[in-house]
């Protein structure tokens, strides 16, 4: 690429920070396209998870109700992101860098609980953390630090190179010990683009990029489960009734939608037929109950709020501002794209969820975090 985010916004200096008299008005076609997402998952996850909670729970509004606790939680951490002072988001870095390492720590400990062989979560009460959401939050505000105040280091290998991927690199190591194959992929993707955007040398990117791949292809070979989960993606038929359930059952939810979809609340293969309905794989029952015509409405929403944060990463003047708006626009496209990809078999399965439409709290209320800031930010982008 010719260009990069670098090239395009002014040098970071701390002084430059804008006091809060100058900043602008809130980006509001974000906000509208967010909470119209939002409002949409509810929906889903009321419909998607009503039969399942009523088996498990004896009250089918279960996982509704708690959907909407964390819709509440977020949106309360949404505003006060978006009117946090920019100088506090400055010096955050560090403290949330520690901070996620801790919970990933935690992890390995006796307060997470084995779910499904993996230790991912946190269990505080009646509530689980899950740590991973966190994590990528604060790695983009530290490369966004990183990328914006070192840039005459950037291009080189012991000081531009070494210190991200290691941080980076840690952060993935202690993610495979859970084990979380595909959350580290994630976390490498977002030290990935951050470093293309960043100016990182093309030759250092393209050889951790291949490091990283043959990697990926050694512990998939390595662990059966995951190679089985490789082979089922390919041809998810060949073996429908096992590993490739899942995926089958999820094309049959999207093909079964035609254009105008078996109506809200009418899906069959919600009814324990589909694992996880109402959390990753719920985009594929908004395909069965909405049609073509529901899932193009919420895919026309995801890019107005797509479009939105690239406007507000370019209209950054200040260098900081552009990586860290860049890097939160790119959580949001990473889970979306991989959510999607999943879903329509076009990639591993893998429990990426549904931006603002899967059930789950920490992912709902992580990814209202990065809308806050993306609306703090806006307040000082440049309409050009």
């Amino acid at each position: 690429m010719s260009r990069t985010l670098a090239d395009t916004g002014a040098d970071w200096r701390e002084e430059d920070c804008p006091e809060t008299g100058s900043y602008g008005h809130f980006d509001w076609l974000l906000f509208v396209a967010m909470l119209a997402i939002l409002i949409f998952g509810l929906v889903m996850v009321l419909s998607a998870s009503g039969i399942v909670a009523e088996q498990t729970n004896g009250d089918k509004y279960h996982f509704f109700k708690r959907q909407i606790f964390y819709a509440a939680i977020g949106g309360i951490a949404m505003w006060g992101a978006a009117l946090m002072p920019r100088k506090w988001i400055y010096k955050i870095h560090y403290p949330a860098l520690f901070f996620a390492l801790l919970l990933l720590l935690a992890t390995l400990s006796p307060l997470a609980p084995t779910i499904n062989g993996a230790r991912r979560w946190i269990r505080l009460g009646p509530v689980s953390i899950q740590p991973m959401e966190f994590v990528k939050i604060a790695l983009a505000l530290y490369l966004a630090y990183f990328m914006s105040s070192k840039r005459d280091l950037v291009k080189t290998f012991s000081k531009g190179v070494i210190p991200p991927f290691a941080v980076t690199g840690l952060f993935c190591f202690l993610l495979l010990l859970q084990p979380d194959f595909g959350s580290a992929v994630v976390i490498a993707g977002i030290l990935f683009f951050m470093c293309v955007a960043g100016g990182t040398r093309l030759i250092y990117i393209l050889l951790s990029l291949a490091l990283a791949c043959a990697g990926a292809m050694a512990l998939a070979i390595a662990e059966p489960y995951r190679l089985r989960r490789l082979l089922a993606f390919i041809d998810p038929f060949e073996d429908a009734h096992n590993t490739g359930y899942q995926l089958v059952q999820s094309l049959l939810a999207i093909g079964s939608g035609s254009f105008l979809g078996v109506g809200i609340g009418a899906s069959r293969q919600k009814m324990f037929y589909l694992p996880e309905a109402h959390n990753d794989f719920i985009v594929a029952v908004l395909a069965e109950e909405t049609g073509f015509l529901g899932i193009s409405l919420i895919m026309g929403l995801f890019a107005l709020l797509f479009w939105r944060c690239c406007k507000i990463v370019l209209g950054q003047s200040n260098l900081r501002d552009r990586f860290i708006s860049f890097g939160l626009t790119i959580i949001l496209l990473m889970g979306a794209a991989l959510n999607l990809a999943v879903v329509m078999g076009m990639a591993p399965p893998k429990g990426v969820p549904m931006p603002l439409m899967s059930y789950g709290g920490s992912n709902l209320v992580a990814t209202m975090i990065c809308i806050g800031l993306l609306l703090n930010f806006s307040r000082t982008a440049r309409n050009e």
